[in-house]
């Protein structure tokens, strides 16, 4: 049996790990009994230095040999590391963007990109080495398994329960590909966590038996985690069970790409302007290297209220390009107004999103949100909800324009600046004053940039049946595209139906079979299945087929790709099959197509090579 439940946050900008002992979780079942710590992570803090921080950094520098001497690199359990991870890659890559990878994480979840090719970091010349974003996240967790290793060499990670943060959002290819790269790493007592039911598990501790005090049954808790690549919206609702006050998660937002980074870039463009109206320009590449000084800037205005200027080097490759170094400064008032103003304008709840018409053509990057407004996807996240509480016992449906929250959780970086975190509070609640509803109240205590690791860590100890566990199963429905038969007729598209496979809120460990709907397989070839999720639809079940669908109400996913073997069969040959479906205690889906005849059984595996679209 495991010693420890080890919970790691493998963010955006920053990875953590936190633990629990397992053999010493207090004489009593108080939550706020069961010790709990932060794992010290060693890694470059400058060339030659190795220091111990909570958090590692996450950026990995493609260094070049004539960059450092032999021994500059030498980590305690590495004389001469291959890739530069944490705090001196964040570093280095500032001064030389080109060489740096950042966002790995953002194009994990990334289905227009083939997440297994190495093209990272974008842009950079032939002798810089690239890499996949897989294999960019399976170094951090190498790097965080052999700091573990290290430290408890009597218990290695191996041997240990681990649990993963992702996103609430994550597709399930994502979801996938990320216990893949833990499996690859050794983690193999595996599971996976959503942050924002993480955040509120490290709420739970931290508050220990006075959680209950805090919330009561009716209760509706919205989870705001704003990170460095990504907004993450959650509703948690508070329920009673057989007495006892419970947790269920009702709605998840879309994963929108906007976050701390965003916030960053746009820093850097206000000094852009700035100097431009110097009269000094500035190339995409310098840009680029300002984007990561802002933010460290960004850090240290928001962190203390005494610091009102930091003065800024822009870097350059000689005198002759931009007339020598140029130098700058980023106020307190221009966080103040770029973030507050330009990422949290005050809005009714009735504003949603801006979607612009795109170009036909675009440079290979991240899928972005095209408004910066997060206000505005918090809107559309409580109006798109409206219906989420619906089917819950206990709960009227809402009779509003949205779902009103009773309470807020904080979690995510970028919410550390009390300034955006009061304003966020500010205008939710002046949408529940035009509902006449009450105010909501803060949930506080949490520690924004460890509490996802601490979530998960407590997580393990919740899995052995102590302390409450949040309910949920998984965040959206999922189906399967299904081609109508019909006659081709020029001009028109055969009109595609839907058949799902999940329904919302189906329990990992648990399955379900599709066989009053048989389906027609070609075995010997590829073949490619189009794959659509919701999060809004809540009452469709297995084997129900879908002939049409609002707008907005299902969303495509990347498509599921079936290798099917043609032994006893010839190619291309149309087997009848049915679906089988379950979602694995890591909390991945996994497909199966069954002949109908006979005991052929073929994976249906997601697709993560989607480098054919």
């Amino acid at each position: 049996m495991s010693r420890y439940s080890i919970g790691i946050d493998l963010g955006t900008t920053h990875c953590v790990v936190s633990f629990v002992d397992l053999e010493n979780e207090g004489s009593t079942a108080i939550e706020d009994e069961i010790k709990q710590e932060i794992l010290l992570l060693p890694q470059l803090a400058s060339l030659g230095s190795v220091e111990e921080k909570a958090q590692l950094p996450s950026f990995l520098y493609q260094y070049h040999e004539s960059e450092v001497a032999p021994d500059d690199l030498a980590l305690p359990w590495d004389r001469r590391p291959d890739k530069l991870v944490g705090e001196l890659a964040r570093s280095l890559g500032s001064k030389t963007p080109i060489r740096l990878i950042s966002s790995a994480k953002s194009w994990l979840c990334h289905g227009g990109v083939d997440r297994r090719s190495a093209f990272l970091p974008l842009d950079a010349p032939e002798e810089v080495e690239k890499m996949s974003p897989f294999d960019v996240t399976m170094t951090y967790l190498e790097h965080i398994k052999a700091a573990w290793n290290q430290h408890f060499y009597e218990n290695p990670i191996e041997e240990q329960e681990v649990t993963i943060t992702v996103p609430a959002s994550f597709d399930p290819a994502a979801r996938e590909l990320t216990a893949e790269a833990a499996r690859s790493s050794g983690m193999k007592n595996l599971t996976l966590l959503e942050e924002p039911q993480a955040a509120v598990y490290s709420w739970i501790h931290q508050a220990g038996d006075a959680w209950r005090d805090q919330v009561s049954v009716g209760d509706i808790v919205l989870v705001v985690d704003i990170g460095g690549g990504t907004t993450d919206l959650s509703l948690i609702a508070v329920t009673e069970e057989e007495g006892n006050l419970g947790l269920n998660r009702v709605a998840v937002g879309d994963h929108i790409l906007l976050g701390g980074d965003n916030m960053d870039l746009a820093l850097a463009y206000c000094i852009k302007s700035k100097l431009a109206k110097q009269g000094k320009k500035l190339q995409a590449w310098q840009v680029l290297a300002l984007t990561h000084s802002c933010r460290d800037a960004k850090e240290g205005l928001l962190a203390d209220s005494t610091v009102d200027v930091v003065p800024l080097v822009v870097p350059s490759r000689g005198s002759k390009l931009i007339g020598g170094t140029l130098r700058s400064e980023l106020t307190r008032a221009e966080v103040e107004s770029v973030l507050v103003d330009g990422f949290f304008p005050k809005v009714d709840v009735s504003e949603l999103p801006v979607q612009t018409a795109r170009g036909a053509l675009t440079k290979l990057g991240l899928p972005y949100a095209q408004d910066a407004g997060v206000t505005r996807h918090l809107a559309a996240f409580l109006t798109k909800q409206v219906d989420a509480l619906n089917n819950l016992a206990g709960f009227e449906p809402v009779t509003g324009a949205f779902i009103q929250p009773t309470a807020i959780l904080f979690n995510g970086g970028v919410l550390k600046a009390p300034v955006l975190a009061e304003r966020v509070l500010g205008i939710i609640n002046s949408w529940l004053d035009t509902e006449d509803a009450k105010p909501a109240r803060l949930l506080d205590g949490a520690d924004l940039d460890l509490s996802v690791a601490k979530g998960a860590a407590y997580y393990g100890y919740v899995r052995r049946g102590k302390g409450v566990r949040i309910r949920g199963g998984i965040a959206n429905a999922y189906y399967i595209g299904v081609e109508s038969a019909m006659p081709a007729i020029p001009g028109i598209e055969i009109p595609m139906q839907a058949l799902c496979v999940a329904p919302f809120g189906m329990e990992e460990g648990s399955s379900v079979t599709m066989q009053g709907e048989e389906l027609g397989l070609v075995v010997g070839e590829p073949v490619r299945f189009r794959f659509y999720g919701s999060a809004t639809r809540r009452d469709d079940q297995p084997g129900n087929l879908l002939e049409d669908w609002d707008e907005g109400e299902l969303e495509e996913l990347p498509e599921i790709q079936a290798t099917l073997p043609v032994e006893g069969l010839s190619s291309g040959e149309v087997v009848p099959v049915y679906l089988a479906a379950a979602v694995t205690e890591v909390g991945t889906l996994r497909l199966e197509a069954v002949a109908v005849k006979g005991d052929e059984r073929w994976n249906v595996e997601l697709d993560v090579r989607e480098n054919e679209k």
